[in-house]
């Protein structure tokens, strides 16, 4: 697949906001992280000829394209990031397989259960290297909690909370695509981050009981047909009880990735908005001591190093999508699936499905029924 220089030749379909995104971190991942295989930017797709022109020219693409199918076919794309709508992925995913070619897919994974089963089956059948994108699970604070629960540090764990709220769509002038179809709404566009998290912290959902609501039933004088917020108790595969929110209309909220964590011997709490810096109790020492710690991510945490030699200075949205081209890559280089890869955008949207059908239901499911 690879040249002999180890250089690859990336396709990104799409140019928008995680069209460059992507584009910005696949310049920079090989100076930041020295990956074996070294990107080459090779081709961009987007809707007209104008706009993959100006893409090309502004992120440093070889070519432009208005026809993604002419991405995926060209001999010289080695691996294809999508970074379209959501109704697109599934077509584009089992073409780029089709063609023996690894995909990097943002999420989520498929707009609906029926197309996550059907790129997850391609991708297995295909052999290639596949991965979602969810970035914010890859901060080097989320990553160390991941380690924290790892080493029992704080005992076992007896409850979860996350949330995943922005306000972006708070006031009912605004109106627009985002207001129509279900994979739009929310519980498509917000909520599998957090449920991502969840399962990276927690391990698999087993049930859960869920309300899904539409809190602005017009907007800018049309119907909408999605939702703005959800909330959902669950219970995990392990026997832990959580709780989940999701919103877009939680005003104050910008970027409300957030969990706090319940143990026997601790606690763990982040938030997003503050994504360098991780709280951590212990039950250690005299009462009169113990409170939270703020542990600021540092040179000494998973993935951090690469950007910055010094504790506290912090990395920034940008750098989780470096962080994830990076392991696109050695899963490419390894010939192997690096978490989270389609299997996981799969059981994200099989957890999605559960939630719209048991706040239609009234009732507590199961998600392997789904």
């Amino acid at each position: 697949m690879t040249s002999s220089t180890s250089q690859i030749g990336i396709g990104i379909i799409g140019g928008g906001y995680m069209g460059k995104a992507h584009s910005v971190a696949f310049a920079a991942v090989a100076s930041v992280f020295d990956t074996a295989l070294r990107p080459r930017l090779e081709m961009i797709a987007a809707s007209s000829p104008e706009t993959a022109e100006k893409y090309r020219a502004t992120y440093g693409f070889a070519r432009g394209t208005d026809d993604w199918r002419a991405l995926v076919d060209d001999p010289k794309v080695e691996a294809v990031v999508i970074a379209s709508p959501q109704s697109t992925h599934r077509d584009i995913a089992l073409a780029a397989f089709a063609k023996g070619k690894p995909v990097l897919c943002e999420k989520p994974l498929g707009a609906s259960l029926a197309d996550s089963v059907a790129m997850y089956e391609a991708a297995v059948a295909s052999g290639q290297p596949n991965m979602v994108g969810f970035n914010y699970i890859r901060t080097p604070a989320s990553q160390y909690a991941r380690q924290l629960l790892a080493e029992n540090r704080i005992g076992d764990v007896i409850w979860f909370r996350g949330e995943m709220t922005e306000d972006f769509f708070a006031d009912p002038s605004i109106g627009g695509w985002r207001a129509q179809g279900q994979s739009n709404g929310t519980m498509g566009d917000l909520a599998p981050h957090m449920i991502n998290a969840a399962h990276a912290l927690m391990g698999p959902i087993e049930s859960l009981s869920a309300s899904v609501e539409t809190v602005h039933k017009t907007r800018a004088g049309a119907p909408v047909t999605n939702d703005d917020q959800a909330q959902m108790m669950c219970r995990f595969e392990s026997g832990v009880q959580g709780h989940m929110f999701f919103s877009r209309v939680a005003m104050g909220r910008k970027m409300g990735y957030a969990y706090e964590i319940h143990g026997t011997k601790g606690h763990i709490r982040f938030d997003q908005e503050d994504q360098n810096a991780l709280w951590l109790y212990t039950a250690e020492g005299p009462e009169t001591e113990r409170g939270f710690r703020k542990i600021l991510a540092g040179p000494a945490h998973p993935d951090y190093l690469p950007f910055c030699q010094g504790p506290g200075h912090g990395t920034g949205y940008q750098d989780q999508i470096i962080i994830e081209a990076k392991d696109f890559l050695t899963a490419i280089a390894e010939k192997r699936d690096i978490w989270p890869s389609f299997k996981e955008g799969l059981e994200v949207n099989r957890v999605v499905a559960a939630v719209l059908d048991s706040s239609a239901k009234g009732a507590w499911v199961n998600t392997a029924d789904y």
